[in-house]
């Protein structure tokens, strides 16, 4: 898709996010949505096209790094319960409990058995979530290896990019049929009529984006809420001096 296009078409599904935070907003809804996939899969960029026109007191990211030793001892989910939005509030998580099913049972950074466990707690968790008026949605961003291949290549190449890029990436390149696996049982466990994956074709990030704003949209019943009409009051100007701006530490205006 042409970027021109493409600006086009999220500017519009922009407004239509402003209203459905109006409505999450003005009703107290409870938002989770989860995104997960391959590494280079769009996850952070479709996170920060959903949330970039958002208030991000409304509808923020959630993005867990490594567990430290006291959340390894916790139930497993607990430290993702505390991420969980209150009233009038969207939380999008940037990987989430589905970890223990991707790269933690890939890379052997949990037991078999705490493996199984999760497959068969893991509907009964999200079943309570939405049991308590949680509105979930999970999203698996689906890209080929070529593609993953290109984009990996492209935060090589470039300076600003290559912090992206480190060992557990190679890795995931060397066990791609491991993930392939992983990610073929967690479907068969956890792709149920109550809370069901949603796959995006995501080698062409624009129409990932695009498609997965509008599903995501349309799956909600959405309200008009609209904001008030407003005007701007006059600005009170008595009663203050500045003080003398000579006297205050000033950026030098270097552009």
């Amino acid at each position: 898709m042409d970027k021109t296009t493409y600006k086009q078409q999220l500017s519009q599904l922009s407004h239509r996010l402003v209203e459905w935070q109006s409505w999450v907003a003005a009703t107290g809804q409870r938002v989770v949505i989860l995104f997960e996939g391959r590494d280079a899969a769009g996850k952070g960029s479709m996170i920060r096209a959903i949330s970039r026109h958002l208030n991000p007191r409304i509808v923020r990211v959630a993005a867990l790094g490594k567990p430290s030793d006291k959340q390894r001892s916790q139930w497993y989910f607990q430290r993702y319960v505390a991420e969980l939005p209150s009233a009038g509030e969207v939380v999008l998580f940037d990987r989430s409990w589905y970890n223990r099913a991707g790269v933690e049972q890939v890379m052997g950074f949990c037991t078999d058995a705490e493996y199984q466990e999760f497959l068969r707690t893991c509907p009964m968790f999200e079943d309570m979530l939405q049991g308590s008026g949680i509105l979930l949605r999970k999203y698996w961003l689906s890209v080929s290896d070529e593609e993953q291949q290109r984009r990996f290549q492209a935060r090589i190449d470039n300076p600003l990019k290559r912090w992206k890029f480190s060992n557990m990436d190679n890795e995931s390149r060397r066990r791609w049929v491991a993930y392939s696996q992983a990610k073929d049982a967690m479907f068969a466990h956890t792709d149920v009529a109550s809370s069901p994956w949603w796959v995006v074709d995501a080698d062409d990030k624009r129409r990932a984006r695009l498609n997965c704003i509008a599903h995501l949209l349309d799956s909600m019943p959405i309200e008009p809420h609209p904001y008030p009409k407003e005007s701007l009051w006059p600005i009170q100007r008595e009663g203050y001096e500045r003080p003398p701006m000579h006297h205050q530490n000033h950026v030098p205006k270097r552009y």
